[in-house]
């Protein structure tokens, strides 16, 4: 019998592109407990409002929400509890150099495929309204212009 293929499901922040321009990104750690680890391979998470920050030499996941299901329940407070993002120090460091220059450390993904769960996190600097705008335009202009290319065909 063949082995199954882990399936690689993301729990993603979708807001974070349209709000943050973004750079490169890494792959982190994240320490969690038991409930946690089920709740997310379920499929019950969110990174709606999170961010990573930094405390004391380490970078923490601030209001990512986990949410048990109906046998295994978490409560009101542990779901959005500050959760130990792990990287290497000089990663984290810097990330914190990056943090005092004015930049956010934007949460993108859970990575739940595999035996690890995993946090794909990005360096960032905040839209404003204006570039927002231009950005729907630029996407809308990439559309029909796709849309044209394809109807000539």
């Amino acid at each position: 019998m063949a082995k199954k293929k882990p399936q690689h499901k993301a729990i993603a922040n979708r807001r974070a592109r349209y709000d943050y321009q973004l750079d490169d990104s890494l792959v982190a750690g994240l320490v969690l407990s038991g409930r946690e680890v089920r709740a997310l391979r379920l499929g019950h998470g969110q990174l709606t409002g999170a961010y990573v920050t930094p405390k004391n030499g380490e970078l923490w996941l601030i209001n990512a929400t986990i949410s048990g299901s109906h046998g295994n329940p978490i409560t009101d407070t542990e779901q959005t509890q500050a959760r130990k993002v792990l990287l290497k120090q000089r990663e984290i460091n810097a990330l914190t150099e990056a943090r005092q220059q004015g930049r956010t450390i934007i949460p993108l993904e859970i990575l739940t495929g595999g035996r690890f769960i995993k946090l794909r996190i990005a360096m960032g600097k905040g839209r404003k309204t204006y570039d927002k705008r231009q950005a729907i335009k630029q996407r809308e202009a990439d559309r029909s212009a796709r849309r044209a290319i394809q109807t000539t065909r």
